[in-house]
């Protein structure tokens, strides 16, 4: 049998109608499920749903040799649930009550075919490479599906030194670098001029922040590289960034990054590809004359 682990924040616009929706699909078709303390007492306050103590969690949900993680919101959502899975094996799948949404595919309208397609296991599964640090901090997770960035923590410019299998690029000096997956491409580094990048295919990007040199641009390395991160914050404060998780970086830090070993199985509700979410977020060939 299938169990649901569903996820949610709790400052997120949630939606009764939508809250009813999704349980009433799940006693539908018979599914285990199991809910965070936060979203169980959310679906409790907006709708006459009860979530008794079997069927929530704090840290860990229960697991099965069956699980599938559904989040409840925007892309962070999906990002922050990432940690929840009980085996890089889980799948997830989100549904978007954010803005954009890129990752969190299915918008909320589509909540009963999305739970058929569970039951029918009629889902199409990408793999979604990571990128994993190595050299910071021992009590952090070291993944990251969209980005890692090093950037200012203050008013003071950072350098950036950056080597791929030990021969350097270039330094970057200003606000920072982000070196994003291809998953990762509409997320932080397409705000800081980056290209957008078909999630399949096997590369990483450099995209510097505000560069002081404005001859600096992005560009995109094969993933097969190993690459070195090298920080000269001039005394100022520096911050590393993993998704959306961030951490102090010390001055004069090196970093490693590479290909992780595990990837993230995502699954794209209602068999949309990622060019179908693409000309829908970006409103490409949209005429507004």
């Amino acid at each position: 049998m299938m169990n649901i682990i569903l996820f949610s924040r709790k400052e997120l616009k949630h939606r009764p109608e939508q809250l009813r929706t999704i349980f009433t699909a799940i006693n539908r078709h018979g599914f285990e499920y199991a809910v965070n303390e936060d979203f169980a007492d959310i679906i409790e306050a907006l709708t006459e749903i009860r979530i008794d103590s079997e069927h929530r969690y704090t840290n860990s949900p229960r697991s099965t040799q069956n699980d599938i993680i559904l989040t409840y919101g925007g892309d962070g959502t999906l990002l922050d649930a990432l940690s929840l899975r009980p085996s890089p094996q889980t799948p997830i799948v989100g549904i978007n009550c954010g803005r954009l949404g890129y990752l969190t595919a299915d918008n909320g309208e589509g909540i009963d075919e999305l739970f058929s397609h569970i039951a029918s296991g009629e889902l199409r599964f990408d793999e979604r490479r990571m990128l994993q640090v190595i050299g910071a901090s021992d009590d952090i997770m070291p993944l990251a599906l969209n980005e890692v960035v090093i950037h200012r923590h203050g008013a003071t410019m950072i350098s950036v030194e950056a080597q791929i299998d030990g021969k350097t690029i270039a330094t970057y000096h200003g606000d920072g670098l982000i070196v994003s997956t291809p998953t990762g491409s509409t997320a932080y580094s397409l705000s800081a001029g980056g290209p957008i990048i078909d999630p399949m295919c096997r590369c990483f990007i450099f995209s510097p922040l505000a560069p002081h040199n404005l001859t600096m641009r992005p560009i995109v390395v094969p993933d097969s590289c190993r690459i070195t991160l090298k920080l000269n914050a001039r005394d100022g404060e520096a911050a590393l960034s993993l998704d959306n998780r961030t951490y102090r970086l010390n001055n004069d830090a090196t970093i490693e990054l590479s290909i992780a070993d595990e990837s993230l199985i995502l699954a794209t509700p209602h068999n949309n590809t990622f060019y179908d979410t693409l000309r829908e977020k970006m409103m490409w060939g949209v005429d507004n004359r």
